[in-house]
């Protein structure tokens, strides 16, 4: 899931970065690439040296982000006071040129949803957050209505400016609009949204890292992603198994299909966990829960969920098809690497030497009380043995 997204912000931005050089036509797919790769591994060396610096980035382009949007929702409101909203009367923004069938509304849902994709990330760092147990109810309760806010009222400007055939033919919207409104200052959308998905990468590198180093201290993953800098106290080999997978994927998939992948996955795991939720909610209904909300929330997603994937996997059964693939190729790894237990001594050795090897690499260790700073939870692992570089 992680990588897919990653891949997705990053052609993004390098596709806005070189729009203005490639005005006629779409960037060339090695210069997209290049420079994609060449942002991704810029943020993968700041989140290595500094959770400071991550955190800091974050900050800043997430107000450039609101800025930015800020800017186009403004000229789109001004373009209604000037009664230039021809695409948003119903007669024109539904002159669908073939009826849409249930299966294309539930991409079309699907593919918007990526928009808001990103409003659970807090809940991976928790460990890192202030009071979680106030803040992070908080946070959730200001960005979901802030991003839907933002988003609708994005679009609704977009509509003033261009019919959706140019919408839907415009290789970046977001400098189409900026060319047709803003004139000289048309240079503020591409560079905008750059800062914009450069600041998205920065957060997926940021809480993909800690999924992985959780899940490595859960004992679900190798126990090398559970180490972290015996100076910068940043999880490392996470971060760089983050970087190489989406590399990867940046390499053999173009934007469209990749996030028809990772919604459809997104979704589908969205759903397991809130089933899970509710199995637990019945099963152990007296257990202490210091977050806790009205069941009707979790049914009613669940129903709109099941809409979504049984359409989406009707429409679009080869795409959604391979994404299932994708999730089922963690069953052998998860029967090899973690139900096994009594594994050969020879499979043991070569797992404790390229843990040895990545150790001495990325000068990591697990942490330990008192002799890291307390930028990551303290974690006991009794039963390994701590190999010090």
């Amino acid at each position: 899931m992680y990588p897919t997204s990653l891949a997705v912000i990053a052609l993004t931005f390098s596709n806005y970065v070189l729009q203005p050089v490639f005005p006629n036509c779409i960037p060339p797919y090695k210069a997209s690439r290049v420079l994609s790769i060449l942002c991704l591994s810029l943020l993968t060396w700041v989140n290595s040296s500094s959770v400071r610096w991550a955190t800091r980035i974050q900050d800043i382009f997430t107000a450039g982000k609101l800025l930015a949007l800020g800017l186009i929702i403004t000229v789109g409101f001004v373009q209604i006071f000037k009664e230039n909203y021809e695409a948003l009367i119903p007669s024109n923004a539904f002159s669908f040129w073939m009826t849409p069938t249930v299966g294309h509304l539930a991409l079309a849902f699907l593919q918007g949803s990526f928009a808001f994709s990103g409003w659970n990330f807090l809940n991976y760092v928790t460990e890192e957050l202030v009071d979680p147990r106030r803040n992070l109810p908080r946070a959730i309760f200001i960005s979901i209505p802030l991003v839907t806010f933002v988003y609708t009222f994005t679009n609704v400007a977009y509509f003033t400016a261009m019919s959706p055939q140019e919408l839907l033919s415009s290789n970046a919207v977001a400098v189409t609009f900026g060319e047709k409104l803003l004139g000289y200052f048309s240079w503020v959308m591409p560079v905008s949204v750059a800062l914009s998905t450069f600041g998205g990468i920065n957060g997926y590198l940021f809480t993909s890292s800690r999924l992985c180093f959780s899940g490595a201290r859960e004992g679900h993953l190798p126990s090398l992603l559970a180490m972290i800098h015996v100076k910068h106290c940043t999880p490392i080999p996470a971060l760089l198994v983050g970087c190489l997978a989406t590399v990867v994927i940046m390499l053999v998939g173009d934007t469209y299909t990749l996030i028809n992948y990772v919604s459809f996955i997104n979704y589908l795991c969205y759903g397991v966990t809130i089933i899970g939720m509710l199995v637990l909610r019945w099963r152990k209904p007296h257990i202490f829960r210091p977050i806790k909300v009205n069941l009707l929330v979790p049914i009613t997603y669940l129903i709109f969920w099941a809409f979504l994937l049984i359409f989406s996997l009707y429409s679009e059964p080869v795409v959604c098809g391979i994404g299932l693939i994708i999730i089922l190729t963690g069953v052998p790894v998860f029967f090899i690497g973690v139900y096994w237990k009594n594994k050969p001594k020879c499979v043991n050795r070569i797992t404790e030497y390229v843990t040895h090897w990545g150790q001495k690499f990325c000068f990591v260790v697990y942490p330990q009380k008192g002799s890291l700073e307390d930028d990551l939870p303290f974690t006991d692992y009794p039963s390994q043995e701590v190999r010090r570089p």
